[in-house]
């Protein structure tokens, strides 16, 4: 077996060993007789108190000395800790500093980061050989003051740096806004110069070169195209002054539809532009919309006619078309869908007048960029009709009533979020809540009306609920 090696005696141990041989001599005492050892106790007393009281102050002085140079040995360690987490606080600190001043650049910045870094990696170096080496600092109380100081400063000043950096990148943030807003803004301008380009005569370039012996079903759909995009801007215009005029839009919707489900709040629109394509194509299966004291050539000259109105109308702006034939057919037809598809209610709220209600009824026609925008709707809606009737047989407008099942030959949906839902469940097919767009016949082409799709009443629930999810 190994030899034991004798271990240090450490002043516990020695405690221990005389509270051991106190403890074993009272043992001794009391197996003896005690008759026996009265008189040696009293006798002894008095000669072994004076050896006692010393044996007794020499325990205590070295207790008492021990636990000092505990205390203190803890203490020196806790302050050499407290350097060493001041110095990584310092170092955190520096690096925080050096990657502050490197975006923008920043070179005195980026100097004095680096000296203070390199100055405490070398103040880590020292920490670390005195506390291999044993050397304490003789004041470990100052010292850890001293440190918690140097501490909370290098916290605060990595607080201070980061908050200049956030600031910074908040800066950034602002400045992208604003090019992103500008870049928005472009965008828009180009987007309504786009548009105004393509609701202008020339969008219709592609049938300057047409005769009447070439008509198709084609040319009337991209006719109806630019109609129906027309009618849509004028819808988004109507929209807008109702929002700046504080209108209680969903009263207004209820107003022209009742209990109709709506797939998104955006859908509502659907309904106003129903009720524009409602007013606007009213009458359209007659000739000259049934205007009041208007003439019509011999049946057999008709179709001629209306190609020829036609051809007048389509490379012209409304505006300028009004102005120079103020009294024309188109010009009776303006006066009329404005007066009835206008309430005087609505002008006034939007305007805060009725002047352009009483130039129209005065027989003149307002220069204003709400009336310009109807006009040239009601021209494509004008074009539309006079080509519609240059057909042989004439093109002839259809519509679907509410609560018509679904129908993919004389139906286009436009919601077909309706018709997904459909499709994933056992129901019926939907049902018609109003047709949006009319539909129409040319021969045997047919034209899809634009209808929105609701529920059953049985599906309402599960439909609301889909939404919500």
């Amino acid at each position: 077996m190994e030899s034991m090696k004798p271990s240090a005696v450490t002043p516990s141990k020695k405690l221990a060993r005389s509270f051991a041989k106190v403890l074993h001599l009272r043992a001794l005492i009391g197996i003896a007789s005690v008759d026996g050892l009265k008189n040696v106790i009293s006798d002894a007393n008095l000669k072994d108190e004076g050896n006692m009281d010393k044996t007794t102050l020499n325990w205590s002085e070295s207790f008492n000395t021990d636990d000092d140079e505990e205390l203190q040995e803890r203490v020196a360690t806790e302050a050499l800790l407290a350097k060493l987490f001041a110095s990584i606080s310092t170092v955190k600190a520096s690096y925080a500093q050096l990657q502050y001043a490197q975006s923008p650049f920043d070179p005195d910045g980026i100097e004095a980061a680096d000296q203070l870094l390199v100055s405490e990696l070398k103040n880590l170096s020292e920490l670390k050989q005195c506390y291999l080496k044993k050397q304490f600092d003789p004041s470990p109380e100052t010292a850890i003051l001293a440190a918690e100081s140097k501490e909370l400063k290098s916290v605060n000043k990595t607080y201070e740096i980061t908050v200049k950096k956030l600031e910074s990148q908040v800066r950034l943030k602002d400045s992208e806004i604003m090019f992103l807003r500008e870049k928005l803004e472009e965008a828009n301008r180009q987007n309504k110069s786009i548009e105004k380009r393509l609701n202008q005569s020339g969008a219709l370039s592609v049938l300057d070169n047409l005769h009447i012996s070439g008509l198709s079903p084609s040319h009337f759909i991209t006719v109806l195209r630019h109609t129906v995009r027309s009618i849509r801007n004028f819808v988004k215009l109507i929209v807008d002054e109702m929002r700046s005029s504080d209108w209680d839009i969903d009263a207004a919707i209820d107003a022209i539809e009742q209990n109709v489900v709506y797939w998104t709040e955006d859908h509502k629109c659907f309904t106003i532009e129903s009720f524009l394509c409602r007013e606007m194509f009213d009458s359209f299966h007659f000739p000259n919309f049934s205007l009041p004291n208007e003439s019509l050539p011999d049946r057999n000259k008709q179709q001629q006619w209306f190609f020829g109105r036609f051809n007048e109308l389509k490379s012209m702006k409304a505006k300028e078309f009004l102005a120079e034939k103020p009294r024309s057919s188109f010009a009776k037809f303006c006066r009329i869908k404005y007066l009835r598809l206008v309430h005087p209610k609505m002008e006034a709220s939007f305007f805060g007048n009725l002047s352009q209600r009483n130039l129209l009824n005065a027989g003149e026609f307002p220069d204003t960029a709400f009336f310009t925008s109807f006009a040239e709707m009601a021209k494509r809606v004008w074009l539309l009709h006079c080509l519609a009737f240059s057909f042989e047989p004439q093109a002839s407008i259809f519509q679907v009533g509410k609560g018509c099942r679904f129908s993919d030959v004389y139906m286009e949906s436009v919601n077909d979020e309706m018709l997904l839902y459909s499709d994933q469940t056992v129901e019926s097919d939907p049902q018609v809540a109003f047709t949006v767009v009319p539909g129409f016949r040319i021969g045997k082409t047919v034209i899809q009306c634009q209808v929105y799709l609701s529920p059953h009443q049985t599906m309402v629930k599960n439909f609301t609920s889909t939404k919500e999810r």
